[in-house]
């Protein structure tokens, strides 16, 4: 009786939970690589929930292509810009944060970054004169009746859609440059004392010099900010007809879908209409393929390790591959390697060559021992959710920072690309795998993850139908959004009380000084009579 009870309360949620989805129509902005890895689990769960997903795609794209078999409609729009072309810039970016970095000042660094972002709005505007002046392509939008705007804002756009098809939008990211779009934008607190902003490599616990120069890397990076939206700032102002800021634009989006978590990252303020969802894409491996899990199988006790550099980099120079290759012929684990380049010299045994490898899959099996990665969100958060130590090769953009997170959390080592020998490499990986304290805190991260009310993607999920329920979800923004600068720091109301502070002492001053000097009249005049 008890039993069946059960089974009709499992039931009945089942149907309520099935009830909630209402069939929304949602526009999906596009985007690229690693980000497109992060939105796509979630895609899938919003067509099995009911809601017909569009999703955009350029002409031109890196990693993004209509695909006949996929569950979404894809919208394809045209852009005037050649493959050749992308390709050029994302390869000098690449080449910028792995080889040429190291060789450059500070000054010269922060002249080349600032020039790169400069460029990267350059080319984001060719994608938005294909989208936003096709009559043929925004008709269509506007036709289809969209209810939600969804959007990895790495590439700008989205909220100006949204505000021309009039429907809310959901944002989903993993940071911006010193959390800029977050705090100038979003008006997310970020005290610089405690929050260490990206890309400097820090933790919560600074020093005074750590502290000064988080300090100052926010504000070099408001400084960027304002300079490379003036582009932006020009091109919505054209496109609206009136003055607008590309900042204010953003500020208007209901939800922040923010692809971290406390397992990552380190406590700090947030808001009503944040939303931490860290490991969105994470799930239980699957069997391998049956080749590569006889070859797993192979390793006996020793057990295997897990490389790769991600899907942007596949290959290496010739030098750094045989230094790589040469580190790991010398530990006695079986290594999967992720790698398109030419087979190195100096290739152990244990080691096999994929160009492509089921990461997750391998991360969650049984033997493996530890990850080694390039430090890609998406991969660490895999690690942490099977709970994988880690030894960290860090490239560019966010991946140094993860690792220093990681690192500081006890569950990974790092290693510098450029500059590591064999010895290096194979050092941290025997010590990840043979000091019991690295596999612990991963596990220790790992609960974390998984001891939550609700999984990060069902959450996801829960806020894009809220915000498609209660048409936008304005009443979790706060007033800060209304507020001037000076108002938001209340200078206002400290010039107000500094200066009636300053005309009381004045007062004072005069009273005091008016009564000395009737004093002492008065005592001039007693002794002259």
């Amino acid at each position: 009786m008890r039993c069946g009870r059960c089974v009709s309360v499992w039931v009945l949620l089942a149907a309520c939970i099935a009830g909630d989805a209402s069939g929304g129509n949602i526009l999906v902005w596009y985007t690229e690589g690693s980000h497109w890895i992060n939105l796509k689990p979630v895609l899938e769960s919003l067509v099995d929930r009911g809601h017909h997903v569009t999703v955009l795609v350029p002409s031109t794209s890196l990693y993004m292509t209509a695909s006949e078999n996929s569950r979404f409609h894809y919208e394809p729009f045209n852009v005037s810009l050649s493959m050749e072309g992308l390709e050029e810039v994302f390869t000098d970016f690449l080449n910028f944060f792995m080889y040429e970095m190291d060789d450059l000042n500070y000054l010269q660094i922060l002249s080349r970054f600032t020039n790169m972002m400069k460029t990267d709005t350059k080319y984001a505007l060719y994608y938005l004169d294909g989208l936003l002046k096709s009559d043929a392509v925004m008709t269509k939008l506007k036709d289809a009746k969209y209810d939600l705007v969804l959007a990895d804002p790495i590439y700008p756009g989205s909220e100006l859609v949204a505000e021309m098809l009039d429907v809310p939008l959901v944002f989903t990211l993993r940071f911006s440059m010193a959390h800029t779009w977050e705090r100038l934008c979003g008006q997310l607190p970020a005290p610089p004392s405690y929050v260490p902003a990206p890309m400097v490599k820090l933790t919560d616990q600074m020093s005074f010099s750590e502290r000064l120069l988080n300090f100052l890397f926010y504000a070099y990076q408001d400084l960027l900010a304002h300079y490379v939206w003036q582009d932006l700032n020009a091109y919505y102002t054209e496109i609206r007809g009136k003055d607008t800021m590309f900042c204010d634009m953003m500020g208007r989006a209901d939800i922040w879908l923010m692809r971290t978590y406390w397992d990552f990252d380190f406590p700090r303020p947030f808001l009503p209409n944040f939303k931490f969802v860290g490991g969105i894409h994470c799930r239980p491996a699957k069997p391998l393929p049956e080749d590569m899990e006889e070859f797993v199988q192979s390793s006996g006790d020793a057990g295997i390790v897990v490389f790769t550099l991600g899907s942007f980099v596949q290959n290496t120079t010739t030098k750094r591959a045989n230094t790589i290759a040469s580190a790991l012929a010398q530990i006695p684990q079986k290594v999967l390697w992720r790698y398109a380049g030419e087979k190195p010299e100096t290739l152990g045994d244990n080691t096999r060559i994929y160009k492509w490898i089921p990461q997750n899959d391998l991360l969650g099996h049984t033997k493996t021992r530890a990850f080694i990665t390039h430090g890609g969100a998406n991969g660490v958060y895999e690690a942490i959710y099977h709970g994988v130590p880690m030894v960290g090769i860090p490239l560019f953009m966010d991946q140094p920072d993860n690792m220093v997170h990681m690192k500081a959390k006890g569950a990974a080592l790092i290693v510098d690309f450029n500059s590591m020998s064999s010895k290096d490499l194979e050092d941290k990986i025997k010590a990840v795998v043979s000091e019991p304290s690295y596999k612990e805190n991963a596990m220790r991260l790992s609960r974390i993850h998984h001891d939550r009310p609700i999984s990060p993607k069902d959450e996801a999920i829960f806020w894009i139908e809220f915000t498609m329920r209660n048409k936008g979800a304005k009443h979790l923004r706060v007033q800060a959004h209304e507020l001037t600068w000076y108002q938001y720091h209340s200078l206002d109301v400290i010039g107000f009380l500094l200066a009636v502070t300053l005309i009381i002492a004045l007062l004072f001053f005069k009273t005091c000084s008016f009564c000395f000097s009737k004093c002492c009249g008065l005592r001039r005049k007693s002794k002259t009579e």
